[in-house]
This record gives structure tokens, C-alpha cells and sequence, in this order.
């Protein structure tokens, strides 16, 4: 079967399988009401009208026209109009993706039918009824007044992000991102000379990759204002296509551009009706399949393109698109991916930037092994992602000395070419919009690999680094590295921020790129349980056992529980339960109860942890933060990974942010029986997460 999340094996949202579905819906001839997407007020995520005549309501598209069809003829960028709802920014993305058959089949399935099969459900788009005002469909359409594809796209992204209203404002790249599962990066218009630019626009379409553009809004209330020359500011364009025309003696460059809308064009040279397509001859504008209608469509030459618009967004499917240079080359992308997941939990694995130079080393961490060198002798867009740009940095007063570009062209091909990209989730949630500032950092292990504590991050630099931290849906970062084992940390700019992230690396092919677990290591017996027992404890335990065991010579978890809260500060007594789970850690055949020996090295772990408890306390509040937790646990000999210590805060923590001295004996307890039976850490990450009581049996 394909790997999980491919176009063969999609992942099913909510549980729900279309296929399923589907049949089910045939078999009993009733149409598909979806649960999960209801046809309510929270579906459409945006105010009532308060107008009685302009109240929403929810139609079948045979409901609203009687020869409804899923598409008309074929599929195009005019079958996409925008209608009362912010999404410029998706419709451009979908604009796009229309002149790139084999991704968009991948995203609106062919062979769908508003009459065939027909069970008010498509695949993989799970469908409601259309929301219409006034006998008309209230978001995006299609000039072709029967056609409904394209707003049954729009419906399906507005499920998975929650409502329509959630689709309020955004950036291109993050639609072409989502449809495509490619790179998306910005490109400054001024940083390229326009017949330069034009041919590298040329090639990246060439190479399937999406393009838009847009012109930069000095103002909020400058969004959506229109130019004499009838373009808009701030709204998202996609570009579909380029071209040249000969005019006389001159060559011109052409870009085609698409406005959402499907009205509102651009009216200066080499639009629809200027004159200056007289001077063409026929044969070249059919070439051009201009048309003179107002469908959101045009023309603009090169040089006022780069004079009125200010950014081109684009997406690349794979790395190799993104050197925007034409390429005679179609054979299969010469990159490798590795994906992972990750969180970021507030007091955990959040830790910030490296101006919390405490808490940044808990950030994830992901060992990465380079080994075989490759050439890459040019890198487009390096540099123009990362240092450049808003954010916020997390360093001060440090300046790197600039490389010159022959310098760098020597130095790559003595090294690996690596593409990381840092891309945040979920952060588009029923009506907010919240991105988070967040970068991520590469370091050189230069010893054997493990987790990396504070004392390394403060003695190290990065070699490289995704650049200012960002609040937007991605950053990344196209390096050229050393074979060798690397680290790359992700975090947030500020601490205890929560998040879920997904970190992308693509390698050169021949180049074998490994990921790997950091190791759990266990050294509690050298560290706690090898220093020797306090003539005061031995006496104690003595006269216990001789007042208190049973005839066995043993104590039972309550009078060992006595025992233990006779010696420990008074605000640091354990529970039977802590006590229990102490015991169980013990060889006692089976009978749950200690012997004199047993009971004196317990007493005097204790007492060592409470040493290890209160040099980690460091506010002396008698509690600890996951952060001090994973700190006094290393001190105990026990080395876990975030991860490790995220699922043991779950167990043990209950929901709190402060953890009291008993939980932190019962994290030891329950690390030192699993890690003393040598089982490995994903056996233990399973009992943690599945079994977290069969932690404390033996």
C-alpha cells in the first residue's frame, strides 16, 4: 500500500471515508448530510445579516439551477470567481494550480458527476449544500452560471480549516503550499533585472511550479483600493502564463495575469483593449488566445509588471524547481525527503530563541547524518528567505562578515545541499489567524550524537539558521553543509508558546541522509543509588524493622510510607501510592514488601533525590517546571529526550504546570524499572502512551 497521506492512501479526515460513504448514501437513496460540516451559522463561521431578505440558505446545486454540472467543458482559471468573502488568496492559489493538469487531478478527481452516482457527495470532496443570498451562491463561482466545481473546492478547504469565515485573509503561498504540498517563497520584484526575471518566472512554470503576485498595501485602509492603471492593492494575483510578441522591430515580454474576481482588469499597455495589439498580426495573438472580454484575465509587459507590482510568490513541487533557470532536464528529482512532526507544549518543549538561553535547548531537536558531498553550483533564492525582511532576531550585536559569491560557489561544491523548511499547523482556526515567530537553528555535533543540554547551546553557534524569526506559515532555508551529524532545532521566538509544526528535509540523491532517536541513557545507579548509607539511616531503619516488620523481617508500602515521611521534610512527604510504586521497582518476589536492605538503599535514594530535588527547586517553591524536571532528572543519571519528558509531565504533571516532589520520585521510579530491563524507547514511548500503568510493574 502507498505511505499514509499520498494522493493512493489519502488520509481521512475526521474518520470519514468518502468511498464509504458514498455507497452508503447509493444504497439507500438518500443524499449525504455531512456532520462534521453542517449547513448552520458555525459553518459559515461569519455574522447574520440582520436583513431578513438577505438571510443565508442552503441549496443542492440542482436546488439553485436545474442543469447543474460539475464541470462544464473543462477547467480553467475563469470557472473561479470570487464572491463575498476575503479569499483572494485561495482562489489565486486554485487560479494557478488550473494550468497544471497532473496536480490539480490530484486535488479535484476527475470523473465526477452531478448526475451520475449522485449522492450529494464528491471524492475526495465531502459536500454540503451550497450556501446562497438572494438566489446566489454567496462565495467563490464560476462564470459559467451551472458549473460548481471550483465552489465545491472552496467548501472543501473551508471543512478542513473550520468555516469560510476562517478563510478571511491570507497569503498565496499558503493555498499553493496546501494543494500542491511543494516550497512556497517570495520573491522582491526589484531584485532582479525585469528580462531576467521574466525568464525565470518562464522557467518556474515550466517546471510546474504555481506563480502569483500582488502589490504591496502601505496601509490597512489602502487593501483593495484600485490603481489607475486598474490594478488592485493588496489582492493576490496569479500569474498563468508567459509569452513575447514581436512589434515591429522590438521583442516584447509578456506575463498573463488573472484577477480572483473575474472582473476589474488591468487597462495600461498590452491589456485587453489597448491599441497596442493592432500593431500584432493575427497569427501571434491566437497563439496568445486573446481575448477581449472582461474575465479577471490579461496581459502586461515586463517592464510595467516590475514597475507596479512589488512581490511573485511562488511554489515549487520539489527543490529542483526552484533554481528558476530553464531546464531541458525531466527526469526524476535528484532530492531525498525526510518529514517529521513535532509540538511545541508550553513549560516543556517550548523554550523560545536563544535569548532564553535556559530554556532554548528544550526546543525539538532533530539529529540529522549527512554523508556524501554533492555540486550545486547555483542556488536561486538562498538569500531570499531568512536575513531580509520583518521579524524578530534572536541574537544582538553579531555581525558575520558577508562571503563573496565566488567564495561560496567554491565552498558548495565541497559540501551537502540541504533544503529545510519549518512549517507551523493549525494556526488558521475558526475565524483566527495567528502565526507564530518561528525559525530554526542547525548545529554541528562534533561528539557522539545524544540530546543536547543547555551548556552546549551556550558554547556553540549554529552553522546555519532559517534567519530572522517570522510570522508567517513556513520558513526555510536551501544550505550547503559539511558531511557530518547535525542537529536542527525549531522553536518559537517567545517561550511556553504552544504549537504543532511540520519540519521538511530534502538531500541530494547519493547523498544518505538518516534521522535518528536521541538515546535514552540510564546512569541512576552510579549517579543516586552507589553512595553509600548514613550510619543515622542504618540505626533508623534497624529499630523500624524491629518494631514495625512482620514475621517475614518485611515491611508492607504503608509502614515503609511511615518510614520514608519520618526522615523527608514535612512538605515533601510521599503518598502510598509513590511508595507503592517504589516497591514494585524492587526484586520482592512477588510479595510486595521490602527487606531491611532493600528499605535502607530506598531511604537513602530518597534522600539523594530530594538533594537533586532542591538544587533544581531553584525558586524554592517546593515544586518544578518541565524544564527543571528534565534538568534534576539528568542530575539523577537518567538522560530522556523531550519527548520522553513531555509524556512522563502528562502522566505524572495531571494537568498542572508545577510538578511536587512525589511526582518526580514517581518519574524516576517508573524510568529507572523500564530503563533497568533494557527495553528500547520506542517500547517505552508505547507503554507511556497506551499503557501507563504496566510503567510500574515488573
Amino acid at each position: 500500500m502507498s505511505e499514509l497521506g499520498s494522493f493512493d492512501n489519502p488520509v481521512k479526515f475526521k474518520d470519514q471515508d468518502s468511498d464509504v460513504l458514498l455507497q452508503k448514501c447509493l444504497s439507500s437513496a438518500v443524499l449525504f448530510s455531512d456532520t462534521v460540516f453542517a449547513a448552520n451559522q458555525s459553518s459559515l463561521g461569519i455574522p447574520v445579516d440582520p436583513d431578513p431578505k438577505k438571510a443565508v440558505k442552503w441549496l443542492r446545486p440542482k436546488e439553485i439551477t436545474s442543469n447543474a454540472v460539475f464541470v462544464e467543458g473543462t477547467m480553467g482559471t475563469t470557472d473561479i470567481c470570487q464572491g463575498q468573502l476575503g479569499n483572494c488568496w485561495l482562489l489565486a492559489a486554485l487560479s494557478c494550480l488550473t494550468m497544471h493538469p497532473t496536480l490539480f487531478v490530484k486535488v479535484v478527481p476527475s470523473g465526477q458527476s452531478l448526475s451520475e452516482s449522485y449522492a450529494g457527495i464528491f471524492h475526495p470532496l465531502a459536500h454540503l449544500p451550497d450556501s446562497v443570498r438572494e438566489g446566489r451562491l454567496l462565495f467563490s463561482y464560476s462564470r459559467t452560471t451551472n458549473e460548481f466545481w471550483s465552489a465545491l473546492v472552496e467548501k472543501a478547504y473551508a471543512k478542513l480549516i473550520g468555516s469560510y469565515g476562517s478563510l478571511k485573509g491570507g497569503i498565496i503561498s499558503e493555498g499553493m503550499e496546501d494543494f500542491t504540498g511543494g516550497i512556497a517563497y517570495s520573491l522582491h520584484v526589484s531584485s532582479r533585472p525585469p528580462r531576467m526575471l521574466w525568464r525565470a518566472i518562464t522557467a518556474s512554470l515550466a517546471r510546474s511550479s504555481l506563480l502569483s503576485c500582488f502589490i504591496q498595501a502601505a496601509s490597512v485602509k489602502e487593501i483593495g483600493t484600485v490603481t489607475s492603471e486598474g490594478l488592485i492593492k493588496g489582492h493576490a494575483y496569479a500569474i498563468t502564463d508567459t509569452d513575447k510578441v514581436q512589434k515591429a522591430s522590438e521583442e516584447v515580454l509578456l506575463l498573463r495575469l488573472r484577477n480572483p474576481w473575474g472582473f476589474v482588469e488591468y487597462c495600461g499597455p498590452w491589456s485587453d483593449k489597448c491599441q497596442d495589439w493592432d500593431f500584432i498580426d493575427n497569427a501571434q495573438k491566437a497563439r496568445l488566445e486573446l481575448a477581449k472580454v472582461e474575465d479577471g484575465e490579461f496581459w502586461i509587459g515586463i517592464e510595467d509588471f516590475c514597475r507596479l507590482f512589488n512581490t511573485v510568490e511562488m511554489c515549487s513541487v520539489n527543490p529542483d524547481s526552484m533554481s528558476g533557470e530553464a531546464s531541458d532536464d525531466t527526469a526524476t528529482p535528484s532530492w531525498t525527503l525526510s518529514s517529521h512532526q513535532g509540538t511545541w507544549v508550553p513549560m516543556c518543549s517550548a523554550g523560545g530563541s536563544r535569548r532564553y538561553p535556559r530554556s532554548f535547548w528544550k526546543n525539538p531537536q532533530f539529529q540529522m547524518i549527512l554523508s556524501e558531498k554533492d555540486v550545486d553550483d547555483y542556488d536561486y533564492g538562498e538569500d531570499e528567505e531568512g536575513e531580509e525582511g520583518d521579524g524578530e532576531d534572536d541574537e544582538e550585536g553579531v555581525v558575520v562578515a558577508p562571503m563573496s559569491k565566488t567564495e561560496k560557489q567554491g565552498e558548495k561544491k565541497k559540501k551537502c545541499t540541504v533544503l529545510v523548511e519549518l512549517l507551523q499547523k493549525y494556526r488558521r482556526q475558526k475565524d483566527k489567524v495567528h502565526f507564530l515567530y518561528i525559525a530554526f537553528h542547525i548545529y554541528k555535533l562534533q561528539d557522539k550524537p545524544g540530546s543536547l543540554d543547555q551548556q552546549f547551546f551556550s558554547n556553540n553557534r549554529p552553522v546555519a539558521r532559517s534567519g530572522k524569526y517570522r510570522s508567517i506559515r513556513s520558513v526555510w532555508r536551501k544550505v550547503h553543509l559539511e558531511p557530518g551529524s547535525y542537529v536542527i532545532v525549531a522553536s518559537t521566538y517567545r517561550p511556553n508558546q504552544q504549537g504543532e509544526f511540520f519540519l521538511r528535509v530534502y538531500t541530494k540523491t547519493g547523498n544518505i541522509q538518516g534521522f535518528q532517536d536521541f538515546p535514552c541513557i540510564n546512569n541512576y545507579s552510579v549517579m543516586v543509588m552507589s553512595k553509600p548509607v548514613l550510619p543515622e539511616d542504618l540505626f533508623r531503619v534497624q529499630k523500624w524493622f524491629d518494631e514495625k516488620a512482620g514475621s517475614d523481617s518485611r515491611v508492607n508500602a504503608v509502614r515503609f510510607m511511615d518510614l520514608v515521611n519520618s526522615v523527608l521534610e514535612k512538605d515533601y512527604e510521599l503518598p502510598l501510592e509513590t511508595c507503592r510504586q517504589l516497591i514494585f521497582g524492587e526484586d520482592t518476589g512477588g510479595r510486595g514488601r521490602l527487606n531491611r536492605a532493600q528499605a535502607e538503599k530506598l531511604l537513602t535514594s530518597l534522600r539523594n533525590l530530594q538533594s537533586i530535588f532542591f538544587q533544581f527547586d531553584e525558586d524554592s517553591s517546593g515544586t518544578m517546571s518541565p524544564f527543571e524536571l528534565s534538568l534534576a532528572l539528568n542530575a539523577a543519571g537518567v538522560e530522556c529526550d523531550n519527548v520522553v519528558v513531555q509524556l512522563l509531565w502528562e502522566r505524572f504533571g495531571a494537568g498542572e504546570q508545577y510538578l511536587p516532589f512525589c511526582g518526580f520520585v514517581s518519574c524516576v521510579a517508573r524510568l529507572q524499572v523500564l530503563f533497568g530491563k533494557s527495553v528500547t524507547r520506542e517500547f517505552f514511548l508505547s507503554i507511556l502512551q497506551h499503557y501507563p500503568y504496566l510503567a510500574t510493574l515488573k
